[in-house]
């Protein structure tokens, strides 16, 4: 019988002023916020570590913040997306793993990289990147030894958190936002390293890429009618649901990320959404 994936939906980041006194309540403390949005939602992308690494204490208590189960998917850093490139970024890599994000323990879950509008598939450069990513909570932590002055060895972590497996595989995600990705060739690469190719909502504004090439999804919902602001419609909201229920009655895991903040929207949709999905019939959540 074919396990039912899945469903985890959430917000790209949680730190807007915009929440706060509507979604947040007045009065509410900042350092309550995250763990406000983790009882509502199951999942978080983590966009600080986009900006610069973070630290491992930070990475601690977000994930004491939250719920045994929540599930953080960690932004990868623009110094390696959006400086190198994705060229010659092993050392890079190995810093963001050192950085901290095995003190998420069972609550890592995937990392998003997402590409600079700007960057054209290139298959030589493409598959050197994805040849380097961990596999496994193992892998991360062997890269992590592997880091550089840039994470002090008196705050790198390089060791794997109590309880977990090191046999854990290690998701990753591709969020391209140049049209040259529909290349067959890209889903073929992504594929063969069971990256995910990211579906991306954004008004227009990128392609937008639905090739499946893992056996999960990542979608972020960047807003429907204009970019980062506004809200999505009942009928929207109705559409993904569907779509989320088919994902996980194949046995695919979904990873959802709302990120029209600008107007407050996002945390509000991410609740609706996943009040959907549990209406869904048998669905994992």
């Amino acid at each position: 019988m074919t396990r039912r994936g899945q469903i985890r939906i959430g917000t790209s980041g949680w730190r807007y002023a915009r929440w706060r006194g509507d979604f947040y309540p007045v009065g509410l403390r900042q350092r309550d916020e995250l763990g406000h949005l983790a009882q509502r939602v199951n999942t978080l992308e983590l966009n600080g570590s986009f900006y610069s690494l973070q630290r491992p204490d930070s990475f601690r208590a977000w994930a004491a913040s939250t719920p045994d189960d929540f599930i953080f998917a960690v932004k990868g850093g623009r110094y390696i997306t959006h400086l190198r490139k994705l060229v010659d970024v092993e050392t890079a890599l190995a810093n963001h793993c050192a950085s901290g994000i095995l003190a998420l323990g069972t609550g890592l879950g995937p990392t998003l990289w997402q590409l600079p509008a700007r960057l054209a598939f290139d298959a030589a450069q493409l598959e050197t990147f994805l040849a380097l990513l961990p596999r496994t909570a193992q892998d991360v932590a062997d890269l992590a030894a592997r880091h550089d002055d840039k994470v002090p060895q008196a705050r790198a972590l390089t060791r794997l958190a109590p309880g977990v497996d090191p046999r854990t595989p290690v998701r990753h995600a591709l969020e391209p936002r140049h049209e040259s990705f529909a290349n067959p060739r890209a889903s073929e690469l992504l594929s063969r390293y069971a990256v995910a190719l990211v579906e991306s909502d954004s008004a227009g504004t990128w392609p937008r890429f639905e090739a499946v090439t893992s056996d999960f999804g990542y979608v972020r919902l960047h807003g429907e009618t204009t970019l980062y602001s506004g809200g999505y419609c009942e009928g929207s909201l109705d559409r993904w649901a569907t779509k989320l229920g088919a994902w996980a009655a194949e046995g695919r895991d979904a990873y959802v990320y709302f990120d029209n903040d600008a107007d407050g929207r996002a945390p509000y949709d991410a609740v609706a959404l996943l009040a959907r999905v549990r209406e869904l019939p048998a669905v994992e959540r």
